[in-house]
C-alpha cells in the first residue's frame, strides 16, 4: 500500500483540501447541527422561529408604522426577498468567526484542513436558510410569482455572490479571531450595519434620491451585497408586482416613474461575483498564512 507524503501544517491546499475530504465536512456539519439543537423541543424548528419573528419586527415597525408597505407594492415579499439573503450572510459571519476558535481541540491534536471549520459553519448557514428561502417561495408563489429563467439565473447569481463574500469575510475573521478574541465583537457591530446597508427595507431609489445620482450613490451599488439582494428581489419580488410599469426605454419602474432597478443589474452581479472571487482568493492566502500559528495561540 503507498503511504501518502507527510504535510506539514499550514501548506495544504486551502478549500480544494475540503472538496477532497468532504468525508470529514459533512461530519462537522453533523456533528454542529447535532450539538447546536441537542436538548432543544423544537431542533430545526428554530430555523422557522427566527425568521419569522424577525419578519414581523421589520414588517410591522417598518412596513405598517412608518407605512412603507404604501410605498413598496407587495412589501412582504420585497422585505422577505432580501432578508434571506442579508440572514444567510450575517449568521455565517458569526459562526465562522468563531468556527477555528470553537473548535481548538482539534486543532491542536490533529492535522486537517483549517478551512474545514469555517466552511461547515456556513453550510450549517445554508441549512437554516432554507426553511425561510421555502416561506419566501410559498409567499410569492401566493402573491402570482411564476418561474421564469431570469429569475431562476438571478436566483443563482446573488447566492454565489453571498456565499463567496461570506466564505471570504468567515475565512479573515476566523482567523483573526485566533490572535484577537474581541474580534468577534467586531463581528456582532458589523452585523448591526449590514442590514441597513443593503436595499432590504427600503427601495434603492431612496438613496439615488438622498445621494442626486452623486458618487455616494455609485459607492452604495459597488457594494456586492447590494447588487445580490437586488438581484434576489428582481426573481422573487418583482415578478409578483401587479402595478410593474416600464418606462419609454422598457427599463422596469415603480409607480411614479422611478427605478425598479439600477440599470445593468445582471452585469453588475456579474462584477460583484468576479469581486467576491478575488476577495475570496486573497482571504485564503492570509488564511493559510496565519494558521501555521493556530495550535500554538489556541
Amino acid at each position: 500500500m503507498t503511504v501518502p507524503p507527510l504535510v506539514a501544517p499550514g501548506s495544504g491546499g486551502g478549500l480544494l483540501d475540503v472538496v477532497r475530504r468532504r468525508y470529514l465536512l459533512r461530519l462537522l456539519v453533523r456533528r454542529e447541527l447535532r450539538s447546536r439543537y441537542q436538548g432543544s423541543l423544537l431542533g430545526l424548528g428554530w430555523s422557522y422561529v427566527r425568521p419569522a419573528v424577525n419578519f414581523a419586527v421589520y414588517f410591522f415597525v417598518v412596513g405598517i408604522f412608518l407605512k412603507m408597505s404604501k410605498a413598496i407594492p407587495n412589501f412582504p415579499v420585497f422585505l422577505f426577498s432580501g432578508m434571506v439573503l442579508v440572514s444567510f450572510f450575517t449568521e455565517t459571519l458569526i459562526t465562522t468567526a468563531w468556527s477555528v476558535v470553537g473548535n481548538a481541540s482539534l486543532v491542536k491534536k490533529v492535522y486537517l484542513p483549517r478551512e474545514l471549520f469555517p466552511v461547515s459553519s456556513m453550510l450549517v448557514s445554508g441549512v437554516h436558510m432554507l426553511p425561510a428561502l421555502g416561506v419566501l417561495l410559498g409567499g410569492a408563489i401566493w402573491a402570482g410569482w411564476a418561474p421564469s429563467w431570469i429569475a431562476t439565473g438571478s436566483i443563482v447569481l446573488a447566492f454565489a455572490i453571498v456565499a463567496c463574500l461570506a466564505m471570504a469575510f468567515g475565512l479573515l475573521f476566523a482567523a483573526v479571531n485566533v490572535f484577537f478574541r474581541d474580534f468577534g465583537q467586531v463581528v456582532d457591530i458589523i452585523n448591526i450595519v449590514v442590514p441597513w446597508s443593503v436595499p432590504m427595507i427600503y427601495p434603492w431609489t431612496t438613496v439615488q434620491e438622498a445621494a442626486h445620482g452623486g458618487w455616494p450613490l455609485q459607492v452604495y451599488l459597488a457594494n456586492p451585497l447590494t447588487s445580490a439582494v437586488l438581484l434576489f428581489e428582481r426573481a422573487f419580488w418583482w415578478p409578483t408586482n401587479d402595478q410593474a410599469a416600464t418606462l419609454p426605454n422598457g427599463a422596469p419602474a415603480l409607480p411614479g416613474g422611478l427605478l425598479a432597478f439600477p440599470y445593468h443589474l445582471t452585469v453588475r452581479g456579474l462584477v460583484s461575483l468576479l469581486a467576491a472571487l478575488l476577495l475570496l482568493a486573497v482571504a485564503q492566502l492570509v488564511f493559510a498564512r496565519l494558521q501555521r500559528r493556530f495550535a500554538q495561540e489556541l
